[in-house]
């Protein structure tokens, strides 16, 4: 094995998460990517919608120079907006669908290669196979859509569907269920599977990347509290790796990176490295360069005990 986790990975971080005043697309945000783009740690940064244009047209210069792998984060739209991109309300899917067109332009815009996003909220257990089908068909739309104006590619993140955001797609298994639909009409189309989530899955990490092997195309690394729900940090908030009440630390990160490497998603003779990026939040008055800090001591230390 190569000394260095970076020939094996792109290291990337959910910039939004790390600064979540982003999330609305509002703020200084190009002051604080350029903190992610100067720092070589860092071979990868996923971004979400920046509203103004001059601040908007800031961040692609910074980018276009940054010699990094850039993914769109869609996951705020459909969070913030209420989106449900499997309702069985035409008015409602639609409104979603159009709303994520959107997402994908502004992609394209900043020079993203990938755009990840969430399925809707989870329907009453009768409903659920039609639901299924109406976020197939959703993501056709989408990714049609994208292809008509180039390569981005769509990955679609596992989320919980009981703990916290509640989604449709809460199970690795019920999401390769989708993903073998979409894919005989969107070939590339991807899942992303992330650490934190496992433990509101219900998954441990083998059983999530034996089932997703065939196609997961993305991996989040983070934290959650999920055992004491008065926690200020419970559900699916992604606090710092040390958290006293969290479920993921440095033995799991290690996991989580040996089975990256058992199903193939990390190799040393990859033609092109696979992203594995932290999602990590500072909470309260928490500092993000702190806790960005000790997400890569996490992740080295994972490695270097690999």
């Amino acid at each position: 094995m190569k000394e260095s986790l970076h020939d094996y990975m792109k290291v990337g971080i959910v910039h939004f998460m790390a600064y979540p005043f982003a999330l609305s697309g509002e703020g200084r945000i190009a002051e604080s990517v350029a903190e992610i783009v100067e720092d070589e740690f860092f071979d990868e940064i996923e971004i979400t919608r920046v509203n103004d244009q001059a601040e908007r047209d800031a961040v692609k210069t910074l980018l276009a120079s940054s010699g990094m792998t850039v993914g769109f984060g869609a996951q705020p739209y459909i969070l913030k907006g209420k989106l449900d991109l499997n309702s069985t309300d035409e008015q409602e899917r639609g409104k979603a669908v159009e709303t994520l067109k959107s997402a994908i332009d502004q992609a394209y815009e900043v020079g993203a290669g990938k755009l990840g996003f969430l399925s809707g909220p989870k329907p009453p257990p009768q409903d659920r196979d039609r639901a299924l089908e109406l976020l197939a068909d959703s993501i056709i739309e989408l990714g049609r859509y994208a292809k008509s104006k180039g390569d981005l590619v769509l990955s679609l993140e596992t989320f919980d569907d009981s703990t916290d955001k509640k989604a449709l797609i809460g199970t690795n298994r019920l999401a390769c269920e989708l993903a073998y639909e979409v894919r005989k009409a969107i070939p590339d189309f991807g899942l992303m599977v992330d650490l934190s989530h496992l433990p509101m899955q219900g998954e441990t990490i083998r059983q999530a990347l034996s089932a997703t092997e065939e196609f997961i195309n993305h991996a989040h690394i983070g934290n959650c509290v999920i055992r004491d729900t008065q926690d200020p940090a419970y559900g699916d908030l992604h606090p710092h790796f040390g958290h006293p009440k969290g479920e993921n630390n440095v033995p799991q990160v290690r996991d989580f990176l040996r089975g990256l490497l058992d199903i193939g998603y990390l190799r040393e003779d990859a033609p092109e490295r696979s992203v594995v990026a932290f999602e990590v939040q500072p909470l309260g008055d928490q500092r993000a360069a702190v806790i960005i800090a000790e997400a890569k001591r996490v992740l080295r230390e994972a490695w270097r005990i690999l």
